[in-house]
This record gives C-alpha cells, sequence and structure tokens, in this order.
C-alpha cells in the first residue's frame, strides 16, 4: 500500500519564489491587518491614556523576541519555519509539536481575527448594529476569499500582498500623517497618566505584541525566499521597523482627535470613528476602504505562511493528518483545514476573546521557543545568553499581568486557553506515542 506522499500529495516548495520585497510585504500584512484596525481599541481599553506608548514599548519586546528567531533563520532557513526551529531545539517530540501547534493555532485565531475586523468595519457602511449577523457572513466570506486566493500559487499570492501591502501603508500614512497634523495639540498633551494602570499597561502590552507577531509568518517561507540565509533575518528586522513607525503614527492620531472613552466605546473600529474628525464625511469610507484592503491582505499572508508549517509537521509525522479523499499536495490539504478553524473561530468568538486567545497562545509558544534556544541551540547559532533570558523574562512579565487581568474579566477565555493547551500537548503525547509504539 502505497504512503499518502507516494500518491504525489507531499508539499512542494519552490525555492527563490519570495524576493526580499515580497517577504517583507508578507509580514507587514500579517501585522497591520489586525495591528492597527482591531487591537488600537482594545489595547485603549487597558492601557487607558498611554495606550501609544503601549505599542512602543512592546516594539522593544518584540525586538528581544526576534533575535531568536533571526539568529534562527539565518542558520537554518527552511520552509516550515518555527517548526523546523522546535525540531532543531527539542527533537521530533512532544515539545516541539505542541509549540508549533500553539503558534499554528495562534495565526488561525488571528486570520479569524482579522476577518473579523473586516465584518466590523464594512457594516459601518450600513445602518446595522455591531451585532448584526452580516458581520458575520462577511468574515466567512473574507476567509473563503483568500483560500482561493491561496491555492492559486507562490507568484499571484506575492504579488497581491505587494500590492495590498503598497496601498494600506500608504492609507494608513495618510490617515496618521492627517490625524495628526489637523489636531495640531502637541504631542506631550497625549501623554498623561490619567486612567492608566501599570498592570493594565503590561497587559495591553500583551495585545501590542499580537500585533507584532507577523513577523514570524516570514519564518515558514524559509527557503522560498531569495537567499535566505540573509534576506529571512532582513524581511524580519524591516517589518517590524515599519509596524513600529505606523503604529507609533496611528495611535497619536487616534488618541489626539478621540477621547479615551471614545476610543473604548467604539474599540472594535476606533479608526473609524477617529476618521471622522479629521477626513469629515468622507472619514468613514476613507477608512471603510482602508480596512478592507488591510484585512483582505493580512488573512491572505497570513493564511500562506502557517499552512506551509502545518505542512512541515505533517511531512515530518508530527501530527496526524488525513486528505479525506481530497486530491493535491498536503500543502493544499493544510490551506482547507486552516480556513476551517478559522471560520470556526470567526462563528463562536467575538473578537475581544479572539484577540486574547491569540496573545496567550503565541506568548506561550515564544517562551518555548527562546528556551529551547537557551538550553539547546545558543552556541550552535551563536546567540546571546543575555538577550535570550531577557527576552524570556519579558514574555512572562506580559503574559502574567495579562492573564491577571482576565482572570478577574473573563475567566471563560483563561479556562478555554487552558483547556485548548493541555488538549494540545496531551493529544501530541498519544499521538506520537501511538504512531511510534
Amino acid at each position: 500500500m502505497k504512503k499518502h506522499g507516494e500518491h504525489g500529495r507531499e508539499s512542494k516548495y519552490r525555492e527563490n519564489s519570495l524576493s526580499l520585497v515580497g517577504a517583507v510585504s508578507l509580514g507587514t500584512s500579517v501585522m497591520i491587518g489586525a495591528g492597527i484596525l482591531v487591537l488600537t481599541g482594545q489595547i485603549a481599553e487597558l492601557a487607558g491614556a498611554l495606550f501609544p506608548l503601549a505599542f512602543l514599548t512592546a516594539a522593544i519586546v518584540t525586538a528581544f523576541s526576534a533575535y531568536s528567531y533571526v539568529k534562527l533563520s539565518n542558520a537554518y532557513p527552511f520552509a516550515g519555519g518555527i517548526a523546523m526551529f522546535l525540531q532543531k531545539a527539542y527533537g521530533k517530540g512532544t515539545v516541539a509539536a505542541s509549540g508549533a501547534l500553539l503558534m499554528y493555532f495562534s495565526m488561525a485565531i488571528n486570520q479569524s481575527l482579522v476577518a473579523r475586523a473586516f465584518g466590523t468595519y464594512t457594516v459601518q457602511l450600513f445602518n446595522v448594529g455591531i451585532n448584526s449577523w452580516l458581520i458575520t457572513l462577511m468574515s466567512v466570506g473574507l476567509l473563503v476569499f483568500a483560500f482561493l486566493i491561496n491555492i492559486s500559487g507562490n507568484r499571484v499570492i506575492g504579488f497581491f500582498s505587494l500590492l495590498m501591502a503598497f496601498l494600506k501603508i500608504g492609507g494608513i500614512l495618510i490617515f496618521a500623517l492627517t490625524g495628526l497634523w489637523i489636531s495640531g495639540v502637541p504631542l506631550e498633551s497625549t501623554i498623561t497618566l490619567e486612567d492608566s494602570s501599570l498592570t493594565g499597561f503590561i497587559a495591553a502590552m500583551a495585545l501590542a505584541i499580537l500585533a507584532y507577531k507577523g513577523f514570524t509568518t516570514i519564518t515558514n517561507s524559509g527557503s522560498e525566499i531569495v537567499d535566505p540565509h540573509r534576506n529571512v533575518g532582513r524581511a524580519i528586522m524591516i517589518s517590524i521597523s515599519i509596524c513600529v513607525v505606523i503604529y507609533l503614527l496611528v495611535a497619536m492620531a487616534v488618541s489626539l482627535n478621540l477621547s479615551l472613552p471614545e476610543i473604548v466605546a467604539a474599540k472594535n473600529f476606533a479608526l473609524a470613528q477617529a476618521a471622522r474628525p479629521v477626513f469629515g464625511d468622507w472619514g468613514l469610507w476613507f477608512t471603510v476602504l482602508l480596512a478592507i484592503v488591510a484585512t483582505v491582505s493580512g488573512v491572505i499572508a497570513s493564511m500562506f505562511a502557517v499552512s506551509r508549517m502545518l505542512a512541515m509537521l505533517t511531512e515530518t509525522k508530527l501530527v496526524p493528518h488525513s486528505h479525506f479523499g481530497m486530491p493535491g499536495t498536503i500543502q493544499k490539504h493544510t490551506l482547507v483545514y486552516t480556513v476551517v478553524v478559522a471560520i470556526f473561530l470567526t462563528l463562536f468568538f467575538d473578537l475581544s476573546r479572539i484577540a486574547s486567545l491569540g496573545a496567550i497562545f503565541y506568548l506561550v509558544m515564544d517562551i518555548v521557543v527562546h528556551w529551547g534556544v537557551l538550553r539547546h541551540l545558543r552556541q550552535e547559532i551563536k546567540a546571546n545568553l543575555c538577550i535570550l533570558i531577557a527576552a524570556i523574562i519579558l514574555d512572562a512579565v506580559v503574559l502574567t499581568a495579562f492573564v491577571s487581568v482576565k482572570a478577574s474579566t473573563d475567566m471563560l477565555v483563561i479556562y478555554t486557553a487552558i483547556i485548548g493547551i493541555l488538549l494540545i500537548f496531551l493529544g501530541e503525547r498519544v499521538f506520537l506515542q501511538r504512531s511510534r509504539g
């Protein structure tokens, strides 16, 4: 009996099929898609008046985290990225597989988050409530569209992502710079301690970090990027740098044109509200069109990267796989699984809980990656001990603060996260024991 791969269903990666610019556009597409549109309001709700600084301090934490990924990418530029990094650190066992699945579900959650943002912003053009079924319908429609684009191949995805990244970055910069110019308010007047707390601010950083985590999707393309030993790390740093500037400018523009209560009240579509005083009657249309471009490209880029990581886990027999009679490669099968998971989350979770689950899953996975580098790969990839320890401590502090805040406001998120993590680790342990027994 032939194995699954012998039927021609193995994933197929094309080396040198993504340029440095294409890789940067993929990273920024994933980050900007949800980071600005949805998380700005949620971060303001936690951090208070200091929320613009939450984006800046989160970028510092992200920079420490990015160090491990850059060093790993330079040493092991494989398609599948984080899945392969974890295998290098922990071997082909439960920890590596579970950590990779945490990343996978974190990215699937991100796709659901961005799809929900698409629906939430788009319905602002119609006279419907924020709980309208149209939001869900539009969100699911976007996920299906992203799936269709992804099965078209790397070149279509790369061109589409580059075009969308250019349009949305340009549009967001217009929004931010115009908002700062029209407000005429000095920078220092927006930075106050009013309505802010240290715990809330640190907890807000968890969501802000979630807004940056899209850089990790670049590692999932690995050898598909031209000159990967150099360009994967470059693409990561360029993407983060672009987003730091954009996030800070937008956060300042929003804070200058809306009061904190107004931002919190419109937390799921804060940019749309902030655009009204900036652009007048055309502000809503401008922001919604910008949101459509940002979310569409964000979902496409995220789905592209994470499906490849799941395909790599499948090929290395770290996760179970069934093609359910579907034709094509494993890579196309993982696209189907990914869109199904994202649609399920979109149907049954709201924006706040989706973002919270994504932040918890990502920070846990990030700590697992840093610990693996520290214990097993530090000398091999010549990583700095102090930076690795700092990255672990910073992640742990942010995660603790975030869980503490959520435990006092929404225990369902905490229970769901704990159960999800336990199911992933226990499920992987049982699967690996049976498959190797």
